[in-house]
C-alpha cells in the first residue's frame, strides 16, 4: 500500500469520526461520542503513518525530502494537526460535543487533498528555492497556528449558537459547553495559534532571504499572511487591553479564519513566489 492510498483511507476515517461526533450531538448517546474519539485516534495513526511512509518513499525515489512541500502534503499535515489539537482539548475539557465542530474541518481539508482534481499527490523533486531546512520549520509552525485557528473557529460558531439560544429552548445547544468556557477556549486557541503564526512568518522571512536574497517581497501570500497576523493581533489586543469578550471576539475569530483560508487557497490563484507551492 502506498502512502497516498493510506491517506485516502484516512480521509474516510476522519469522515467517520465527524459522523460519530455529530451523531453524538444529535442523538445524545455517549457510545457515539466514544466511537468518535477512538475513530479520530485511529485516523491520526493513519495520518502519521502516511506522512512517514511518504517521507520514506521520497528517499526510495532518490528525491529525499520532508513531505511538506506542496498543497497536498501541507493539507495532510494540517488535517492531522487539527485532530491532534482537538483530542488534547477534548481530554482537557472532557466534552465530546466540540468534536462535531472540529473534526469536520479536518475531514474537509483531507477530502480536498485526496479528491480534488486540482491537487497532485505525486512525490516530486523540490524546486531549488524549497531546498532548505527552513522549509520544515516554516510549514510546521504555520500549520500548527492554522490548526489552532481552525479549532478557535469551531468554538466561535458554538459560542454564537449558544448566544442565540440564551433561553435554552434547544436541547442540542443546551449540551454545548457554557459560554464562558467556549469564550476562554477560543481565546486560548487564538493565543496558541498566534504564537506559531508569528514564528512561521519569521522563519518564512529567513527562508525567503536564503532563497531569494530578500526577507520580504510583498508576495501575495506574504501580504495576506501579514493581514491574517494583524487580524489576530487586533483580536488579542481588544481582548487584553480593551476588555472585549464574547460575540465580538467570536466574530473576529471567524474573520481571522476566513483570512487563513484565503491566504492558503485563494492566494494560490495569484501569481507570485509562492504560487507553485503550499506555503
Amino acid at each position: 500500500m502506498s502512502s497516498s492510498n493510506l491517506l485516502s483511507i484516512t480521509t474516510f476515517i476522519y469522515g467517520a469520526a465527524a459522523f460519530f461526533y455529530i451523531a453524538h450531538l444529535v442523538f445524545k448517546k455517549p457510545l457515539l461520542g466514544r466511537l468518535g474519539t477512538w475513530t479520530a485516534l485511529f485516523g491520526v495513526a493513519g495520518n502519521v503513518a502516511g506522512i512517514v511512509m511518504r517521507w520514506v518513499e521520497s528517499y526510495r525515489l532518490g528525491i529525499g525530502h520532508a513531505p511538506l512541500s506542496n498543497m497536498y502534503e501541507s493539507l495532510v499535515f494540517f488535517s492531522g494537526t487539527i485532530i491532534i489539537i482537538y483530542l488534547v482539548v477534548e481530554r482537557q475539557y472532557e466534552n465530546r460535543i466540540m468534536g462535531a465542530f472540529a473534526t469536520p474541518i479536518a475531514f474537509l481539508a483531507m477530502a480536498y487533498a485526496s479528491m480534488s482534481p486540482n491537487i497532485n499527490d505525486r512525490i516530486q523533486p523540490l524546486v531549488p528555492a524549497l531546498k532548505s531546512n527552513w522549509l520544515i520549520a516554516h510549514v510546521i509552525t504555520c500549520f500548527l497556528g492554522y490548526a489552532a485557528f481552525a479549532i478557535a473557529f469551531g468554538m466561535s460558531l458554538m459560542y454564537l449558537f449558544r448566544q442565540k439560544d440564551v433561553e435554552g429552548k434547544s436541547s442540542l445547544i443546551a449540551r454545548f459547553p457554557k459560554s464562558q468556557v467556549l469564550d476562554e477556549l477560543n481565546h486560548q486557541m487564538v493565543m496558541f495559534g498566534f504564537l506559531f503564526l508569528s514564528v512561521g512568518i519569521i522563519t518564512g522571512a529567513v527562508w525567503a532571504n536564503s532563497a531569494w536574497g530578500s526577507y520580504w517581497s510583498w508576495d501575495p501570500k506574504e501580504t495576506w499572511s501579514l493581514i491574517t497576523w494583524f487580524i489576530y493581533a487586533t483580536l488579542l489586543h481588544a481582548r487584553m487591553v480593551r476588555g472585549w469578550y464574547g460575540k465580538r471576539i467570536a466574530y473576529l475569530s471567524i474573520i481571522g479564519f476566513m483570512a487563513v483560508l484565503f491566504t492558503y487557497f485563494g492566494v494560490n490563484l495569484l501569481p507570485g513566489l509562492h504560487s507553485y507551492g503550499s506555503v
